[in-house]
């Protein structure tokens, strides 16, 4: 059961990452940040406030009306859970959601600190609450450098 959440995550994550490899899709999650809570609403009155796909299309392209490939960009968008698509009657509202960025990076913060990866042995530099306690087995070709425990 747990290989299958971690199978997902990982899944998950590839998707998210390749969404935001696009530059244009990198620039629309730029933009909806940089809006007010980068999200939007329907105000008291019936009008929009905050991002619209149109507003999004504007800035991206410069169209007054959204475009078939921004369209798709934050269709992409929309099915990796980086951003939500609300239809209000003809208005499309973009709504940045944070918290699967902040997944992402998470993720990479884990993998900066090489979490479950040390083989440098028990001064491996991982911190206080290292674990591993492993041991390089690099041999006479160890390239970990000066600080490697297998003393090649």
């Amino acid at each position: 059961m747990y290989d299958i959440i971690i199978s997902m995550t990982y899944e998950m994550n590839q998707k998210a990452f390749k969404a935001l490899s696009d530059p244009t899709r990198l620039h629309v999650v730029e933009f909806l940040s940089k809006m007010c809570c980068g999200k939007a609403s329907i105000d008291e009155d019936g009008g929009v406030e905050g991002p619209t796909a149109g507003e999004v299309c504007c800035h991206i392209t410069g169209a007054e009306k959204i475009t078939s490939t921004v369209s798709h960009h934050l269709h992409e968008l929309e099915e990796v859970g980086i951003i939500d698509i609300e239809r209000k009657g003809k208005t499309m509202l973009c709504t940045l959601q944070p918290k699967v960025l902040e997944e992402l990076g998470t993720y990479l913060t884990d993998l900066s600190k090489g979490h479950g990866q040390c083989c440098c042995g028990p001064d491996c530099g991982c911190g206080p609450d290292c674990s591993c306690e492993r041991v390089c087995n690099c041999g006479s070709d160890c390239t970990c450098g000066p600080d490697c425990a297998c003393k090649a």
